[in-house]
């Protein structure tokens, strides 16, 4: 398969969230029945000052004209971190962090990344 990286832009930013809520239910383990109307627009008004700055670096990977950053075990993943990570050196950054489910640590870790402190949530009080 191949598969052509294109940097995500503003006129992106309805697949750019769409894809983001995806991560995030996957990544956190969120009920897809879970509302996350108000995280959504907090998302979207975040890429939308971000990507016109040029404070946030996205990007889609396409086959055949179709995004398929979400297909596993056919290498898109790391060509993907891989086109971040020359990204973010292209703009003199050197820190990188990223969010990984269970599904993609093995991959984050032969790439060079490593674990940090989990994130924590405050319980809903009953």
């Amino acid at each position: 398969m191949r598969v052509e990286i294109k940097k995500a832009g503003i006129t992106d930013i309805d697949l750019l969230v769409k894809w983001r809520m995806t991560v995030l239910h996957e990544v956190f383990s969120i009920s897809p029945e879970e509302s996350m109307e108000e995280l959504k627009q907090e998302n979207l008004r975040y890429y939308q000052e971000a990507l016109l700055r040029g404070g946030h670096i996205a990007c889609f990977a396409y086959a055949e004209g179709q995004v398929v950053g979400g297909f596993r075990g056919h290498g898109i993943g790391r060509e993907i971190v891989s086109w971040l990570i020359g990204q973010a050196k292209q703009e003199g950054i050197s820190k990188i962090y990223l969010e990984a489910s269970e599904c993609g640590r093995s991959l984050y870790q032969e790439m060079g990344f490593t674990d940090m402190c989990g994130y924590m949530k405050l319980k809903e009080k009953e």
